[in-house]
């Protein structure tokens, strides 16, 4: 069983940053890979990026273009997602979520979820 609690969201203006962090607590698999979704108002869930724990190997959604950037501390057990650059349309549920890299982009594909922390981009 695997359990993640994600933090750091809040509200902030176009061009500010926010950095979300994701704990996790229990048996992280060193096969899973841990991604950062969201979800805006009225919309669907998407991927925003992930990264393996085994190698550190990343991926990102397209709509991001360098703003955001996540790591991992394995000795921490914690997923960071610095985010730089925020755009209103950024403005969303933020989760974080444990899959296999294979699939860590799509939601359909996560074992494990945490609650979300929200953000918002406004001024």
């Amino acid at each position: 069983q695997l359990q993640l609690a994600e933090s750091g969201g809040g509200l902030v203006q176009p061009g500010g940053s926010l950095k979300l962090s994701c704990q996790l607590t229990g048996t992280t698999q060193g096969y899973y890979s841990i991604g950062w979704f969201r979800q805006a108002p009225g919309k669907g869930r998407e991927g925003v990026s992930c990264v393996s724990f085994s190698d550190g190997t990343t991926k990102y959604g397209d709509f991001v273009r360098g703003r955001f950037t996540i790591s991992r501390d394995n000795a921490k057990n914690t997923v960071d997602l610095q985010m730089n650059s925020l755009k209103p349309e950024d403005t969303g549920v933020y989760y974080c979520a444990a899959a296999h890299f294979s699939h860590c982009m799509v939601p359909a594909g996560a074992d494990y979820w945490g609650q979300g922390t929200q953000v918002t981009v406004s001024s």
